[in-house]
């Protein structure tokens, strides 16, 4: 059956294999599925990792603050 998901393939130890598949079988999903969830959960930890570096360098003594209204025109 096609599938609009790209596949990826990647290597790990057998730890993590292990360990995946534990999780996997604790929520009672795939270990596709679990792995996708984990890398999503991943990428967004990034992402907020990017987002509080930009906010710690605006977030100065001197700061220009701007109301919610001004912000989102």
């Amino acid at each position: 059956m096609p599938t609009t998901k790209t596949r990826i393939n990647i290597s790990v130890s057998d730890d993590v294999r292990d360990a995946l598949a534990q999780l996997a079988r604790r929520d009672r999903i795939p270990k596709a599925t679990k792995v996708a969830r984990l890398l999503e959960t991943a990428l967004e930890l990034e992402e907020d990792e990017i987002w509080n570096a930009i906010a710690k360098r605006r977030d100065t003594p001197n700061a220009r603050y701007l109301s919610h209204e001004k912000a989102w025109k």
